[in-house]
């Protein structure tokens, strides 16, 4: 087993919708490589069960809170409340968000729109809001921010996903800009299609049948885009630091 319980080196990473999917298989993988891990998401059972599997397999440190990322006020609690060593956070993965409705923009739900500019652009920039002041004062830290291919072109009944998820790639581009004379490194990871996550089921409100658009094709996988995002870091054991931009 492998085991960062007695490592007080380790470093704590922060994985926002840590519940399903992306979120989960980064959190799995960072506990895997000896990270202290920070779950945040809704659902406070799929939390409390992620929690005991990384402890029971990986040895892992990890704490959990339980919010709405939307909620701004419930980012700032949860985040507040983080005492014993872990406020100070070393990378924040900027995950949870989602798609809600395909429909061309005559046809949109309101609050289908209102609920992707919530969890996509504002929920991330709650986040950052809350986390990087302290990584601005210790003079470190990662920001990663999951995008989309959708943020960099646009597709047919998906115009306000798109347009949130190129705010993303935007935030990320000035995000840079602002936080990089502090020591502060910001990537972005723009997957395309990706199974094992709740993606398309929420999309479609659960109905299953509608949320099978992956039978034709060969997506990327969860743990896929999680190798991804670790690549991201700088490697300890190099000269010169390993970034994607």
């Amino acid at each position: 087993m492998e085991s960062n319980s007695n490592n007080p080196q380790a470093k704590t990473v922060l994985v926002t919708g840590a519940t399903s999917g992306i979120g989960k298989a980064t959190a799995k993988y960072f506990a895997k490589k000896g990270y202290n891990v920070i779950l945040t998401g809704r659902r406070a059972e799929q939390l409390e069960l992620a929690k005991n599997k990384l402890n029971t397999k990986y040895g892992a440190k990890v704490q959990t809170l339980c919010f709405d990322i939307t909620d701004r006020q419930a980012c700032e609690k949860a985040v507040n409340s983080l005492e014993g060593g872990w406020e100070i956070i070393d990378i924040l993965i900027n995950n949870a968000g989602g798609a809600r409705g395909l429909e061309p923009i005559q046809e949109g739900r309101t609050e289908d729109w209102e609920y992707m500019i919530d969890a996509n652009v504002k929920g991330l920039l709650y986040m950052s809001r809350l986390i990087s002041p302290g990584m601005v004062k210790r003079g470190k830290g990662h920001i990663i921010n999951i995008c989309s291919t959708a943020g960099h072109e646009v597709y047919p009944n998906g115009a306000v996903y798109c347009a949130t998820k190129h705010a993303v790639d935007a935030l990320t581009k000035g995000m840079r800009h602002d936080l990089f004379r502090h020591g502060i490194r910001v990537s972005q990871i723009s997957p395309g299609m990706v199974e094992d996550t709740e993606f398309s089921l929420r999309r479609f409100g659960g109905d299953e049948e509608k949320a099978k658009i992956y039978e034709d094709v060969t997506p990327l996988n969860a743990k896929d885009v999680a190798e991804l995002i670790f690549l991201l870091l700088p490697d300890p054991g190099m000269s010169m630091c390993r970034i994607f931009w």
